[in-house]
């Protein structure tokens, strides 16, 4: 990969959608669609890349599991995203009213780069602390297996979720943030840094970010999250931005060596139906075997 692209590929996706956001908000457009288009443009852009710039060529091949991330991307794009946007919505009538279900009035007078970094700060911290717990119990773990499950990284993987664990996710990050008040601008700047970055979190790309890697999740950093080795796996837990990991002891970074040997479940996660598609894989959930201790 050429060596520009490998060492920056990272920041500029972050500056361009930062930027972009920043130039439609000042002109009052359209930013729910600019967050859509800035994600959509960025997974767009990866894929392509890692067509001719692989980490590993052979994460380009098909394991038989790309039916199960488009169906889960599908589920998750045209179904529970717009259901969440609903239940947000809901939720912020039921606490303010529907002539106050804009927020709060203190937290949005705050200065907006100010309000955008209290946003970050906690929507990341909710997130990290679903994804660790969803390591440590079993049931919870039960539903990310379907995220591990996949024995390759690419950027098609970043969508492949059980809709229960991304309903999780939500509930403790996203939604505290809109009962609280912040601006629905405030939150969607936060999304139009985050977004872009995620979508490179699982490309398949040589990608060396250097200083980025102590800001955000990088694929290099991502990795390590889904070795099949415990010790290698339970790290690297931040969303978007690893501050959080570095606070609480779990950031894992070896500059210029971060190559676990394989990715994929657990050893120990042997009744999970990792090569089964989508729905097999969707309704596990709710079988027996899934609480097991």
């Amino acid at each position: 990969m050429p060596v520009f692209l490998s060492r920056n590929l990272v920041a500029l996706v972050a500056a361009a959608s930062v930027s972009t956001f920043a130039a439609v908000h000042q002109a009052g457009g359209p930013l729910e669609i600019v967050v859509l288009a800035l994600s959509a443009t960025t997974l767009l852009l990866a894929s392509v890349l890692e067509r001719f710039f692989p980490y590993r060529a052979v994460w380009n091949r098909s394991s038989g599991d790309t039916a199960t991330d488009w169906a889960s991307a599908a589920t998750m794009v045209g179904v529970v995203e717009p259901l969440l946007k609903l239940l947000g919505t809901l939720s912020m009538v039921a606490v303010y009213g529907h002539s106050r279900a804009q927020g709060s009035e203190w937290l949005q007078s705050l200065p907006f780069v100010l309000q955008v970094v209290m946003v970050a700060l906690l929507i990341e911290l909710g997130k990290y602390w679903s994804h660790r717990l969803h390591h440590v119990f079993r049931p919870l773990w039960w539903l990310h297996a379907m995220h591990h499950s996949s024995e390759r990284l690419y950027a098609l993987n970043n969508l492949r979720f059980h809709p229960l664990n991304h309903v999780i996710n939500f509930a403790v990050s996203m939604l505290p943030a809109m009962l609280l008040g912040f601006s629905s601008e405030a939150i969607l700047a936060y999304l139009a840094l985050s977004q872009p970055v995620l979508m490179l979190q699982h490309a398949n790309l040589d990608l060396r970010s250097g200083w980025a890697n102590y800001v955000f999740s990088t694929n290099e950093l991502h990795r390590w999250h889904h070795s099949t080795e415990c010790a290698e796996a339970d790290a690297n837990f931040g969303s978007a931005f690893i501050l959080w990991d570095q606070v609480f002891g779990t950031f894992r970074y070896q500059p210029g060596k971060n190559d676990p040997a394989q990715v994929g479940l657990f050893s120990s996660t042997t009744e999970y139906p990792a090569r089964a598609g989508y729905w097999t894989q969707l309704k596990s959930m709710f079988l027996p075997e899934c609480c097991r201790a």
